[in-house]
């Protein structure tokens, strides 16, 4: 059996990472989108009050559904930049993973249908899927700030404020009362979008040199 010698150099595909880098930032868009339609059409809905899982349950849940699958589009895209434009160590490995893993739960969030409205029939893991979508997102921009460096200082330093304005943030969620946990949860979405988006750039960013 004849080896194949290992190449010298990957090729960096300058073309694919823009590509990928345009589907996160529309996956984000879409998602921004389907929850501001929802609001409108939702009946008997306050977008302080309510939170985007009680848009996704009833006769409209198809709309935020469409958003939900986008933004999942949008982590793909992001494991797949990142898969393809290693920057380096273990810390960024955990990254790629992250990402492709909070793809995978933030589908099933979609695709479960359950979104905490009391659904009792089956296991019911929605809080679950929540609590790992809260971990992952401390962790993945701190654990990849390292890599980010590479490029830029300021990619790092977005990357860790995020992480810290997450992790501060995220667990007030689950003690505000009822009337505004709504807004609250649409504050925390933003974070989520700007983690995607600054890696997004940097990965355009990086494209656009390597032509």
């Amino acid at each position: 059996m004849t080896e194949v010698p290992a190449p010298r150099h990957l090729e960096i595909q300058a073309t694919l990472l823009i590509v990928l880098g345009w589907t996160a930032v529309l996956g984000c868009v879409v998602f921004g989108v389907s929850i501001v339609i929802a609001d409108i059409l939702v009946p008997n809905h306050g977008w302080i009050a309510d939170t985007i899982s009680d848009l996704g349950a009833g006769r409209y849940e198809f709309i935020v559904d469409i958003g939900i699958y986008a933004f999942s589009a949008s982590l793909v895209s992001v494991a797949l930049m990142a898969a393809h434009l290693h920057l380096g160590g273990w810390r960024w490995s955990f990254g790629v993973v992250g990402f492709a893993a909070l793809a995978l739960i933030v589908f099933l969030v979609g695709a479960r249908n359950e979104y905490g409205d009391s659904d009792s029939e089956g296991v019911v893991i929605h809080v679950y899927l929540v609590y790992a979508i809260g971990l992952l997102m401390a962790l993945i921009p701190w654990a990849m700030s390292k890599g980010a460096r590479r490029v830029s200082d300021s990619y790092a330093t977005v990357l860790i404020a995020i992480s810290i304005v997450w992790t501060i943030s995220a667990p007030v969620f689950f003690f505000l009362p009822n009337w505004i946990d709504g807004l609250y949860e649409r504050y925390l979405g933003l974070i989520a979008f700007a983690a995607v988006i600054t890696l997004a750039r940097l990965f355009m960013a990086s494209a656009r040199q390597l032509r």
